[in-house]
């Protein structure tokens, strides 16, 4: 968190336009959950259920890429599935308050990698019989204290079966419910607390009309993006504020205060107490 905070602040001193490839912003759908929590769809926030899980270390032949070293990666799914799930909890939701975590590591050593070091997958062809000590969390699990009342918890890791990119929320309020699922990711389910009793029940919205931002730019309604679009809307927002001299979002304030999160939580683990985000320093 400390040298977030020397990025941002010296960034922020000099004037200079930040950003952060946080791309799950950037989907269609989300912004439209965004607009609708800020119009009161779902009335005040209660709860925001996240979870970000993957399948992809399960092996153990997995070699021990960068991604498993604290010194290179300062966290497991903690930190790099951790780091959206909390992001975009704060860009629905708001600032965490305080966190109670857990985080846990299945497989302590893994072969060391061999001339290619491989960036996902097992990839055993490519290790050698040396072994060396994972440093990081394989999952983590940490529940936080919103600065509006509401409550989360969120869910990360690389050891669940069947998970490929599974990147999920929830966010239930007075009035309703919204959630959202990477896996589908032109469609948004709402639920309406205020229909009529015999029309009650989830309904999908599918997030791909031109009145949805960034699709009209796209193609026909009812054809739908990709991964990689999300992308190129981040892209096209960073350009745009480099233009305007205007704010790009998430920037280097935003990953600060994200980091500080996770460090939160990492202490709360370490600690076995609740942690308050001010803590960090």
């Amino acid at each position: 968190y400390a040298e977030c905070r020397e990025m941002a602040d010296v960034a922020k001193t000099a004037g200079v336009v930040t950003m952060l490839n946080h791309n799950y912003r950037k989907v269609p759908a989300v912004v439209l959950a965004k607009k609708m929590i800020d119009e009161g769809a779902i009335g005040d926030i209660l709860q925001y259920r996240g979870a970000y899980l993957q399948e992809w270390i399960i092996d153990p032949n997995c070699p021990l890429t960068w991604h498993l070293k604290k010194e290179t990666a300062g966290g497991g799914p903690l930190y790099d599935l951790g780091s959206h799930a909390v992001d975009l909890a704060r860009f629905l939701v708001g600032e965490p308050v305080s966190v109670m975590g857990k985080t846990k590591t299945f497989i302590s050593e893994r072969p060391m990698p061999g001339a290619v070091e491989a960036a996902f997958g097992s990839e055993a062809s490519k290790t050698s019989a040396e072994k060396g000590k994972v440093t990081v969390d394989d999952a983590a699990f940490f529940v936080v204290d919103f600065e509006n009342g509401a409550m989360g918890s969120f869910d990360t890791s690389r050891f669940s079966w069947g998970r490929k990119n599974y990147h999920f929320f929830e966010v239930n309020g007075t009035k309703g419910t919204i959630t959202f699922d990477l896996e589908r990711m032109n469609e948004l389910e709402y639920y309406n607390a205020e229909d009529p009793a015999d029309r009650q029940g989830f309904r999908t919205i599918s997030v791909t009309e031109g009145c949805h931002e960034y699709a009209s730019h796209w193609w026909p309604q009812g054809h739908i993006i990709g991964y990689e679009h999300t992308f190129i809307h981040g892209f096209y927002e960073f350009v745009k504020a480099l233009e305007t001299g205007g704010k790009a979002s998430p920037d280097f304030e935003d990953g600060a205060k994200i980091l500080r999160v996770l460090n939160a939580v990492q202490k709360s683990s370490a600690e076995n107490r609740r942690v308050d985000v001010t803590e960090i320093v």
